[in-house]
């Protein structure tokens, strides 16, 4: 047996979430400010509901943006436009739709998962091939649970499983208390776009405190 221990993590990275997008003129003119400015691994974007069309084209149009960047291009919901969008992938609501989703997405593409409100949810997104589970979510209501449970959940998880596990932060604290729990990445969206500073720099401010947090931890484990 060895008695080698396992390789340290890497350091956590941001997810960025836009805002529901309609015309994508005014994101197509801030990202790449944005992507230039901290190392942001993707970039998931929110569709505002219309007809089909209208949707693969804004993703046509956001996709090289991100892509260029260095980022990969996910979609929320709508995986059955995924491919025709150029996209790289699409978060999934809760399990059923990752379950009913994968088909189209595997495997050239990223299926991700959130809504996994138990233990047993997310093992099973796991186990049924999800690239990465999502905990900490608002639900349609608005409702999440607690930051403390919120870590607890990246926690366990960094612990147990390969997937990645992604913690979605409503403030810079968050970001850094999920980063300090094991999250592989931060989901940031609607408190970096309302920033009175502007986005890029709470971006940056997020950034710097995830890279904090692992610091800190690496730290406290040596």
């Amino acid at each position: 047996m060895s008695n080698k221990s396992p390789p340290p993590r890497p350091a956590p990275r941001l997810y960025l979430a836009t805002p529901d997008v309609d015309d994508p003129t005014s994101l197509l003119a801030a990202l790449p400010d944005l992507l230039t400015a901290v190392d942001v691994a993707a970039v998931l974007v929110r569709l505002k509901e219309t007809d089909q069309r209208a949707m693969i084209s804004r993703i046509k149009a956001l996709a090289p943006v991100v892509q260029n960047a260095g980022a990969a291009l996910l979609v929320d919901g709508h995986p059955e436009i995924v491919a025709r969008g150029g996209a790289d992938g699409a978060h999934l609501a809760n399990v059923a739709a990752l379950e009913d989703a994968l088909p189209s997405l595997k495997p050239d593409r990223i299926a991700g998962v959130g809504g996994l409100e138990t233990r047993h949810e997310s093992m099973s997104a796991g186990e049924m091939g999800a690239d990465y589970v999502l905990f900490g979510e608002p639900d349609a209501k608005g409702q999440r649970p607690q930051a403390q449970a919120i870590a607890e959940r990246l926690d366990w998880w960094a612990e147990l499983f390969e997937p990645p596990c992604v913690g979605f932060a409503t403030s810079i604290e968050e970001a850094y208390d999920f980063a300090a729990s094991g999250a592989d990445f931060v989901l940031v969206g609607d408190f970096i776009w309302a920033d009175p500073r502007g986005p890029k720099a709470a971006l940056i401010e997020a950034d710097a405190a995830i890279k904090k947090a692992f610091t800190a931890t690496a730290a406290s484990q040596g």
